[in-house]
C-alpha cells in the first residue's frame, strides 16, 4: 500500500474506536498530533508505535514543536525558546548564535525522534517585520542573510537527531498582518520585491531541504490564488526558479485563509493540481470524511517516495537520551540562554 496525500489528526492521547480504520485509508499517508494527543513521554510513545503499526509502509507522524508559543508537547519535554531568542544571541555573537541554532535544533528533533514522532515543522523562516502578530517572536530575525544561516544550522542539528526540515510559510508570512487561520492575508509585493522572502530558501535548498510548507497568503502581483493553491509559485518560483526537490505540504487545508475557493473537496483538487504533495485537515473530522468519499487521486510514486523519505532515522530511547552527555550538554546550553538578557532585535533589513 502506498502513502497518500491525505495529514489526518486524531481525537486524544490514543487511538479511537474507528481511527485505526481511518488511517488504514489509501488516500491516508501522515498523522498531525495536538496538544491533546500527549499525556507524557511514555504515552506519546506508546501512541506513535500503535501508529506505525496500522500498515506498511508506515505513516508519518508529524507535530508543531517549534519552541515558544507553537510547542504542542511540554511536560517532559524540554522548554524550548522561540525561535527569536536565537537570532538575539546571533546578534550578540554571530558564532554562537549559530552553535545555539544547531544545538536547539538538534534538541528539538532528538526529544520527539526518542517517543516515536518522525517530523516537526520548523524551522520557520518568516522574515520578522514587524508586523505579523501570529509569527512574531516565531521569526528567527528581521534581516534575511541572518535568517538563512541561522535556518541552515537549525536544521543541520535536526538532520544530527535524524529528523527532516520543514521550512514554511513559502513564501512568506512576515510582512502581512492577517492570521490565515481566521482569514486571508494578503500581500500586495511584486515578486521582484521579495528576494529576500526567498534568500532563506535558496539557501536551504543549496543544502538539501527536505520539506517546504506553503502559506495561504495571496500575493495578487504574482497570482490571484493563495500560495498553496497556486501553480505559479509551487510549480513555476518553488520547483523550477528555486530548484526545490522535496516534499511540499499545505498550510493546514481547514484554515479561514483557504475557506474562500470553495468546499473541502475543491480546496484539496486545488492545492494538488499546483503541486502540493501532503494535504494537512485539521481539527475538522467531517472534512476529512468528505474527502475520503468524494476525492480522487491517480497514483504518484514521486510523491509517495519524498514522503517515505520523512520517516525519522535513527534515535535513542527516552531514558537513552536522557542518560545522554548530548542532552545534558543541552539542558545547560539553555539554562545559560533562559539567563542571558533579552535583546532586541535590529530593525535593520539585509
Amino acid at each position: 500500500m502506498t502513502l497518500g496525500p491525505l495529514m489526518v489528526d486524531l481525537s486524544g492521547p490514543e487511538l479511537a474506536p474507528g481511527e485505526r480504520e481511518l488511517l488504514a485509508h489509501p488516500l491516508v499517508g501522515s498523522v498531525i498530533l495536538f496538544a491533546r494527543n500527549y499525556v507524557d513521554p511514555q504515552q506519546l510513545a506508546r501512541l506513535t508505535a500503535d501508529i506505525h503499526a496500522v500498515r506498511h509502509p508506515a505513516l508519518v507522524v508529524a507535530v508543531d514543536q517549534e519552541g515558544g508559543r507553537v510547542q504542542r508537547f511540554r511536560p517532559g519535554f524540554s522548554r524550548l525558546p522561540p525561535l527569536r531568542r536565537i537570532g538575539q544571541e546571533y546578534d550578540l555573537d554571530a558564532r554562537h548564535g549559530l552553535e545555539l541554532a544547531r544545538e536547539l535544533g538538534w534538541l528539538m528533533a532528538a526529544e520527539l525522534r526518542a517517543c516515536g514522532v518522525d517530523l516537526s515543522f520548523a524551522p520557520c523562516v518568516d522574515l520578522d517585520y514587524g508586523v505579523s502578530e501570529v509569527i512574531g517572536d516565531r521569526a528567527l530575525h528581521a534581516q534575511a542573510t541572518a535568517v538563512a544561516e541561522l535556518a541552515v544550522a537549525y536544521m543541520h542539528g535536526m538532520r544530527d537527531a535524524g529528523m527532516a526540515a520543514t521550512a514554511k510559510h513559502f513564501p512568506g508570512h512576515g510582512a502581512v498582518v492577517a492570521d490565515s487561520h481566521i482569514a486571508l492575508p494578503v500581500d500586495r509585493r511584486a515578486l521582484v520585491d521579495m528576494d529576500d522572502d526567498l534568500a532563506p530558501y535558496r539557501r536551504l535548498i543549496a543544502n538539501q531541504l527536505p520539506g517546504v510548507m506553503v502559506a495561504h497568503v495571496a500575493f495578487p502581483a504574482v497570482d490571484a490564488l493563495p500560495a498553496s493553491l497556486s501553480a505559479r509559485w509551487i510549480r513555476g518560483v518553488l520547483r523550477e526558479e528555486l530548484g526545490f526537490q522535496g516534499i511540499v505540504f499545505t498550510d493546514d487545508l481547514s484554515m479561514q485563509g483557504a475557506a474562500a475557493h470553495g468546499d473541502i473537496v475543491a480546496r484539496a483538487r486545488a492545492a494538488l493540481a499546483a503541486g502540493c504533495d501532503v494535504l494537512p485537515v485539521c481539527n475538522d473530522r467531517a472534512a476529512v470524511e468528505t474527502l475520503l468519499a468524494r476525492l480522487e487521486v491517480d497514483p504518484d510514486p514521486a510523491m509517495h517516495l519524498r514522503l517515505a523519505r520523512l520517516r525519522g532515522r535513527h534515535g535513542l530511547s527516552h531514558a537513552e537520551l536522557l542518560a545522554s552527555d548530548a542532552w545534558r550538554q543541552s539542558q545547560r546550553l539553555l539554562a545559560r540562554v533562559a539567563e542571558a538578557p533579552a535583546l532586541e532585535l535590529s530593525a535593520g533589513r539585509a
